[in-house]
């Protein structure tokens, strides 16, 4: 069904597809006046209902049982305003980091919603992190609260005994007239059946932060790439232009809330749109998934090339169950060209192909519905987005088409991460001269068509997840048999690549099948099992450079069948 009050198409409030966002535009698309503030979290809730559409259904939940729950827009208004509210309560306050260690279950989303509400910044984490791993992030933050459920509230009480500044530790699965077993600093929250409350979102601009989304790196500490409330401008505005998502749509984004896709186009993105998304709190399962879409009637669909390639093993879907989509993406990892054309054949339409970062905030080359698909490629920079490809040594654009670089884009635009928190060195190193360099390469054909070649780090993308090789070796060195250990990516035909370790063993341990799947997992309980070594290599040493840096790309080659490259530094 249409909706009269629609909002208008995104192609007009781009400058002429110049390198460079008409923030007015946008601010009249989100009903925001050009000089006034506003906060993230009321535009996702209060401003729809301020607009008349209180009752139109913003999230259709769904667990693996079959357990349906419907939210409206005025449902999110009113549990996000409890949530904002009992945070005050408990003396939260702008600024303060509150981590989200939560399955997609409803609170998640009303929760996130009131912390941003409050002032405060969300920190998404991936539920399935191990102690360990949530205490990593929760230090490097300084986080005052944890809100969480049952679930996984030992691993956040494991973690709390080394984290002094860590105030509050909250439950949510709490039943109507249940007295939980709550410790020191701990509380429970049903904002569902809890009283209204009412509150006053905190006044925010452009620059105020919001989000804290960790994402790791080669050497040291996973990252916090601080985004702020403005960044909902770009999220939007690719949200209507490259997924071409309408008030009138059912959506679903199958990415864990954890990540940043899942906030920016499993959150933001669709309710700034005024869409209704579908979630569906449990595993893979191709005819589980497909039944999903069929029952709920989804439109468009955004999902990761591992999904695809799981999706592409298992029986087709009946024809009927793909009647209502319209429109499908891919984000995560390099969608294949068979991906591409699986999908033309057994789906009826292909998957676009995006690509962004966590640091990006939301997508920045496409394929865009209109623009003919080249199987293979990342597609086009979007409207108002300025990329280059750069020479390695000069920084300099590459002219020649199809010639290898690294991937670079001129700042600013309104979702860039504003700095690496704790990190502000970190953060400088990654912008040379005008550009912002992502870290990847890749190349631009004389279509102007973009192709990713490779990461320029270690960093390991297993399934769309990233994981950093210092994490994984860390965890390793903690298991008693290890003596040295190095992690690097394996291709893998359904996961894209995964983690393979190579171990040099303490005296008295000799490799053997019991020991690797041992030394596996421990790896998946202290960390988690996307960081699980899928392969181990025993062996007496490792290579190393003669200042005794271990030589990743060295072992990464030979995973890949690729040239060594230089190796005049390598200590005999």
């Amino acid at each position: 069904m249409n909706d009269p009050h629609a909002l208008p198409a995104v192609a007009p409030l781009f400058n002429g597809g110049q390198p460079s966002y008409e923030t007015g535009a946008l601010r009249l698309a989100l009903g925001l006046a050009s000089d006034k503030p506003f906060n993230l979290g009321a535009l996702l809730s209060d401003r729809l209902c301020v607009q008349g559409h209180g009752d139109r259904l913003a999230l259709v939940w769904e667990n693996h049982s079959g357990l349906r729950k419907d939210f409206t827009f005025d449902d999110l208004r009113r549990y996000s305003d409890v949530w904002a509210a009992t945070l005050a309560d408990l003396g939260i306050v702008a600024g303060d980091r509150v981590c989200l260690f939560l399955d997609r279950v409803p609170d998640l989303y009303f929760a996130f919603l009131g912390i941003l509400k409050l002032g405060a910044v969300a920190q998404p984490l991936f539920s399935q992190f191990m102690a360990d791993a949530l205490e990593v992030r929760l230090a490097d933050a300084d986080t005052r609260a944890v809100i969480t459920t049952a679930r996984h509230v030992e691993k956040v009480r494991s973690a709390r005994v080394r984290l002094p500044g860590l105030s509050w530790v909250i439950l949510t699965d709490v039943k109507p007239g249940a007295a939980p077993v709550l410790g020191k600093g701990e509380t429970a929250i049903n904002a569902e059946t809890a009283p209204p409350r009412a509150f006053t979102p905190l006044a925010a601009n452009d620059d105020t932060p919001s989000l804290l989304h960790y994402t790791s790196g080669t050497t040291g500490r996973p990252k916090g790439a601080q985004h702020v409330h403005g960044s909902v401008l770009s999220q939007f505005a690719t949200t209507r232009h490259v997924l071409d998502l309408r008030p009138e749509d059912v959506y679903w984004c199958t990415a864990d809330p954890g990540w940043v896709t899942g906030t920016s186009y499993g959150i933001i993105g669709p309710w700034a749109v005024g869409a209704t998304q579908a979630v569906f709190e449990a595993g893979f399962s191709a005819p589980r998934w497909y039944e999903f879409i069929a029952r709920h009637r989804v439109t468009v669909f955004y999902t990761a090339p591992t999904a695809i390639r799981m999706l592409m093993k298992a029986p087709p879907p009946a024809a009927e169950q793909l009647v209502s989509l319209r429109h499908m993406c891919s984000v995560g990892e390099p969608l294949n060209p068979a991906a591409v054309l699986w999908a033309e054949r057994v789906m009826g339409r292909p998957f676009y192909d995006t690509y962004w970062q966590t640091e990006t905030g939301a997508i920045m080359i496409a394929n865009v519905p209109g623009l003919p698909i080249k199987p293979g490629s990342m597609g086009k920079p979007v409207p108002g987005i300025e990329a280059a490809i750069l020479d390695a040594q000069t920084h300099q654009p590459v002219t020649k088409p199809g010639a290898p670089g690294l991937l670079a884009f001129r700042p600013p635009w309104p979702s860039m991460f504003r700095g690496y928190f704790k990190a502000e060195q970190t953060y400088q190193s990654k912008f040379v001269g005008a550009y912002y360099l992502t870290g990847d390469r890749g190349s631009v054909d004389s279509d102007g068509y973009y192709w990713f070649v490779g990461r320029d780090d270690d960093v390991i993308n297993t399934a769309g997840h990233l994981v950093g090789p210092f994490e994984v070796e860390s965890a390793l060195l903690r298991h008693p048999a290890v003596a040295e250990s190095a992690a690097v990516s394996k291709p893998d035909p359904t996961f894209g690549e995964v983690v393979k370790s190579f171990i040099v063993l303490r005296p008295g341990y000799a490799g053997s099948d019991e020991l690797r799947l041992d030394i596996m997992n421990f790896v998946r309980k202290h960390l988690s099992p996307l960081a699980m070594p899928h392969a181990i290599d025993f062996v007496d040493k490792l290579p190393k450079t003669r200042s005794g840096k271990i030589l990743r790309r060295m072992l990464r080659a030979q995973e890949w069948g690729e040239p060594v490259g230089d190796l005049s530094s390598l200590d005999d």
